[in-house]
């Protein structure tokens, strides 16, 4: 339904409630689904009139629509459940039970058990959970205050809870209106005349005898509501024809949408745009169907028009006309980014880049496993990774969800900058639209989530001031007309007039105006395929570049409105724009580039930084600065002054190049002499953490004074909470919940969390009769939804309600005994175990048996990890073996031993973990840290303790976004290594976060925030757990030491035996 349509409604709404037609007002409410009258809906909530409740919420959501909607419903009915059992009529609870509640059994089986046993209950308020439940009219009023708040979180409800604010009687005043027009276009107006009937036009009868001196009369401006439609003659003289046209052209367009003879100013002023449109650019947004009446109207389909002109691209090379030559400053070789200044190792295929408007040393990358991250070449470090995440699953549409239940692989397919530099978008291989708010190096945050279209989201792109989508996620447009998927996009403006270009995959071009009105060009691309589209910086030239079925090109942006670059087999080819002649070539396997700066991906999931002599002059100015300007947010009026003339990435789109900037007094685009000591970086330092205050950390209070030693530490996967399990076999629980000093109720150091315990009193804990506990190894492992916690402890394992801290089952009953546990990642009902005999199980909880039984270790199981996207199972065992299974078969595919250092046993715990990328692994053993490529089955890269960090190794695991790993050492030492590298990046001295005097006292285990790349939490050998993240002053655990650095630093960790082992 159209915009014009749905304010129709509303008009209808309001005009029914002001004549008191209270039954249709909510029947239209409910059929239209447009505005959901809370008031109404209060009114018979508190009554009780439960039918009726159903009846109305139908209009706006059914039960199944998502998980919002269900829990409303699901509220409801448990209401209507208790109030019958509170009535002592069972049998209407037991109906209720049967028609209304079963529906939930199906998403949660052990609810719907639970509230079938209240039946057995004298009174209901014998169970827990409901011991405070009141009477019946309290418990309405509570039970509205939840459902309310449902609703109102309900992206179904979305702004359909608030009416338009129109004026008293809109309608009417519009029918007014109308009449007065009506009026106005007879031949032979009458001064007072009786207007009678609504349902023809008015038109004045002819009067008898001599004609009428003619009274034209003045349009109404404001009328307010009138008792019955007032006498038209009461409005003064108004001026003729055109004039009347073009006052009245909004009015006379609403009530005439639908005619089928629309003029070019009705279809202009029909269109939903945002901004209103001037009178210059209405005539030539219209499509007429009618022959044109008037001089002022003209036909836009006419080729020889001149918006026409203006937006038809050269359908070829060959066609093109340029321009009377420009006055063009001659080029040199140093004008071209041809020499690689850096090569950075991203650790996925890269799919998309793009530099920021503004500051040319930040570069945003998007990755084939899903992740973004935002790079300062200046210091070659990654400033922040994004791994894939739906951010609210609730709002994304049942395929989306099917999608991601069965775990499809998503990849970023764009990425782009908004042309002020403050927002990033991130477009994705399935459905979603991801906005990030950027206002600083160390400040990226989650703006909007948009599921925006069915299948991959090929491309996107910042518009100025018009909008497909708005930065809040709301869809104005909707561009309906490629038979094809679409390839690529691009907006653009001039002249006042907002324009989009799209291609699609089968070769066809279109171009849009914000009017939802369809296409208004249309044609086939060179070679009737694949095709990119760019204007250049100055707008002045429109380019397309495409592909055949045979090759592959990519469109590069353009370089000081002088050069164009086309990426070609490996190669990078360089035009000026008024010359078909390419100028030259370099050889960097593919990429685009951009001003001083390029950007090119290469085949070993990283990318290189082309640059020309005045990008290289950038570089070498801006590391002088950049260790202490990415500490801290940018400041606005500074960010105005910083270069934008670099941007680049596959198939990009920059932005509208800006006046080269000084950089610490110096204009980079005019030669200089270089000054070694101006230009020469600080010296880099290792970030050492010495003293509490250089740190954030909180200890969790633990309310029964446990002095078990923790060996096990989990984070919950929602981020809110921490589970310990003690090498007694117990299992503790801390949650953080939302408050004022933490809204996102998020684990977080500033905000002491509770300890959980159920009402019931019970312990989270495993069998452990007859059990060695030195000996044990107890292992843990929690579901996706952390609803159930699996462990063991040397005897049975055991599946925890994470809720009423029930045993659910139990199975494995030793010996063996368990020693790790690892659901499968495609289904919660196959887990695999570890065991004691060396042998793994892969075990299915559902039928309770036993599928597969891997054999291939010699000593005991210690590190179990899952990759969806290489299907393989990777096994650590404590004879430092790492074997390779495959999922489908089960069967084994290879086995590496970890290389120990000189004079060391090969045994003692393994332990392993996949990278985001599902590729990498961690192999953690108390000599060493290994990353492995799981795809080929080797070693890649390893460190041995040394200097300051020499004690054995106690634990290690990747921060959540694989660019870090936290590694604890048995001395009480903590160590934060850069994940691609394996370089020290920071050292966390036992003093910033053990009491004073506690000699002994070290961690054992460590676990990273599934969401806070920053934040870790270590467990004690006291019983006791921290949380540690750094000062909110650094906001990141030290820095990646510079290439220079790196080869001269003694606390590079790269050492002399791996980089044999390396080459």
């Amino acid at each position: 339904m159209s915009s014009l349509s749905r304010e129709l409604v509303f008009l209808i709404l309001q005009f029914l409630e002001e004549e008191k037609f209270k039954e249709s007002v909510h029947r239209l409410e409910k059929e239209s689904g447009f505005f959901f009258n809370t008031k109404y809906f209060d009114e018979k909530v508190l009554a009780g009139e439960w039918d009726e409740v159903e009846k109305y919420l139908s209009g706006f959501t059914k039960v199944d629509d998502n998980r919002y909607s269900m829990k409303i419903f699901f509220e409801i009915r448990k209401q209507k459940y208790l109030e019958a059992l509170d009535r002592q009529d069972k049998a209407k609870a037991v109906e209720i039970l049967v028609q209304d509640l079963r529906v939930f059994s199906t998403f949660n089986e052990d609810l719907y058990k639970e509230i079938t046993q209240l039946l057995t209950l004298q009174n209901f308020r014998e169970n827990d959970q409901l011991s405070k439940y009141g009477d019946t009219k309290t418990a309405r009023t509570v039970m509205l205050s939840e459902v309310k708040k449902l609703i109102e979180a309900n992206p179904l409800f979305r702004d359909k809870l608030t009416f338009p604010a129109l004026r008293s009687s809109r309608l009417r005043t519009l029918i007014n209106q109308s009449l007065n027009w009506q009026h106005q276009l007879c031949k032979n107006p009458r001064p007072n005349p009786d207007i009678k009937t609504l349902f023809t036009d008015h038109t004045c009868a002819v009067p008898n005898g001599p004609l009428a001196p003619s009274s034209v009369n003045q349009p109404v401006t404001t009328l307010t509501k009138p008792a019955a439609f007032p006498p038209l003659g009461a409005h003064g003289p108004f001026p003729p024809g055109g004039a009347v046209a073009a006052a009245n052209a909004g009015a006379l367009a609403s009530w005439m949408a639908a005619a089928s003879g629309a003029s070019a100013v009705q279809a202009a002023v029909v269109t939903p745009a945002p901004m209103p449109l001037p009178m210059n650019q209405v005539a030539i947004l219209k499509r007429p169907r009618t022959p044109p009446a008037t001089p002022s109207i003209v036909d836009y389909q006419n080729p020889d028009h001149e918006l026409m002109k203006r937006l038809r691209p050269a359908p070829s090379v060959e066609e093109v006309t340029y321009p009377a030559p420009r006055q063009q400053a001659l080029w040199s070789p140093e004008d071209l980014p041809l020499k690689v200044a850096l090569a950075l190792h991203q650790g996925s295929t890269v799919t998309s880049m793009e530099f920021h408007p503004m500051q040319n040393t930040l570069l945003l990358v998007g990755s084939a496993t899903g992740e973004i991250t935002l790079w300062e070449l200046a210091v070659r470090e990654k400033l922040v990774t994004r791994p894939f995440k739906v951010w609210d699953m609730t709002n994304c549409t049942n395929q989306f969800q099917a999608l991601i239940a069965k775990e499809t692989p998503i990849s970023v397919t764009r990425v782009a900058w908004s042309p002020d530099g403050n927002f990033i978008g991130v477009a994705y291989s399935k459905h979603l639209v991801h906005l990030y708010a950027f206002s600083g190096p160390n400040d990226l945050r989650q703006h909007a989530e948009i599921d925006a279209h069915m299948g991959a989201v090929n491309d996107l792109a910042f518009a100025i001031q018009q909008t497909v989508w708005d930065l809040q996620g709301r869809k104005h447009f909707t561009f309906e007309g490629h038979e094809t998927p679409v390839y690529s996009i691009c907006p653009h403006h001039k002249e006042n007039i907002q324009f989009i270009f799209s291609t699609a995959i089968d070769g066809k071009i279109k171009a849009w105006l914000y009017d939802n009105m369809g296409s208004r060009v249309d044609y086939d691309a060179p070679g009737k395929w694949c095709t990119t589209m760019l204007y250049s910086a100055d707008g002045s030239r429109l380019f397309s570049c495409g592909t055949s079925k045979d090759g592959d090109f990519f469109l590069f942006d353009t370089s000081k409105n002088h050069f164009l670059a086309v990426g070609e087999d490996g190669q990078i080819k360089f035009w000026d724009m008024d010359n078909i002649n390419v100028l030259t070539s370099t050889d960097a396997e593919g990429g685009l580039p951009e001003g001083n700066l390029l950007a090119v991906s290469t085949a070993e999931n990283g990318f290189k930084i082309l640059a020309n002599t005045a990008g290289f002059r950038s570089l070498r100015a801006m590391e002088a600065s950049a260790f202490e300007t990415m500490r801290n947010p940018v400041d606005s009026s500074l960010t105005k002054a910083v270069p934008g003339a670099s941007v680049s990435c596959k198939i990009e789109r920059g932005s509208p190049v800006r006046p080269s900037p000084m950089l610490n007094g110096v204009d980079p685009s005019k030669p200089r002499i270089i000054d070694d000591s101006t230009d020469k970086p600080r010296p880099w330092q290792l970030a050492e953490i010495m003293d509490p205050a250089q740190c954030r950390k909180a200890t969790l209070p633990d309310t029964a004074g446990s002095s078990t030693k923790v060996v096990r530490l989990l984070y919950t996967n929602s981020g809110a909470g921490i589970v310990a399990l003690g090498l007694n076999g117990i299992q503790r629980l801390w949650k953080w919940v939302r408050s004022e000093q933490n809204p996102s109720g998020k684990a977080t150091t500033a905000v002491v969390p509770q300890q959980w315990q159920p009402n019931s009193g019970l312990l989270m804990a495993n069998d452990v009769s007859g059990v060695n506990l030195e000996e044990s190894n107890p292992c843990i492992a929690l579901s996706k939804n952390d609803s159930y916690v699996m462990s063991a402890a040397g005897g049975k394992v055991s599946l925890f309600n994470m809720m009423t801290f029930k045993v659910m089952t139990t199975f494995m009953q030793p010996p063996p005994a368990s020693t790790f546990l690892a659901f499968h990642p495609q289904d919660n009902n196959i887990i695999a175990i570890g065991m004691e005999d060396s042998t793994i199980h892969i075990y299915n909880v559902r039928v309770d048996e036993v599928k597969s039984k891997l054999k291939g270790h010699q000593k005991r199981i210690t590190g179990l990890a899952f990759s969806t996207a290489l299907n393989i199972l990777v096994s650590s065992g404590a004879d430092a073996q790492i074997c390779f299974w495959s999922i489908d078969t089960w069967e084994k595919r290879k086995s590496v031993a970890i290389q120990m250092p000189a004079g060391k046993a090969a045994n003692g715990d393994t332990r392993v973990q996949f990278h985001v990328d599902q590729i990498r692994i961690l192999a953690v053993h108390e000599t060493q840290l290994a990353i492995f490529d799981a795809s080929k089955m080797e070693c890649i890269r390893q460190w041995i303790p040394q200097d300051s960090l020499s004690a054995p190794i106690s634990s290690a695991v990747y921060a959540c976004n694989s660019q870090l790993i936290y590694t604890t050492f048995r001395d009480g030492n903590i160590g934060v290594f850069d994940a691609d590298t394996l370089r020290l990046r920071c050292r966390i001295s036992p003093s910033a976060y053990l009491p004073q005097g506690n000699q002994g006292l070290s961690p054992l285990v460590v676990a990273a925030h599934p969401q806070e790349p920053n934040q870790f939490a270590v467990g004690l050998n006291d019983g006791s757990v921290k949380v540690i993240e750094p000062t909110e002053a650094e906001g990141k655990w030290g820095m990646v030491p510079p290439s220079e650095a790196i080869k001269t630093s003694p606390s590079t960790t790269n050492n002399q035996t791996q980089e044999q082992l390396q080459r």
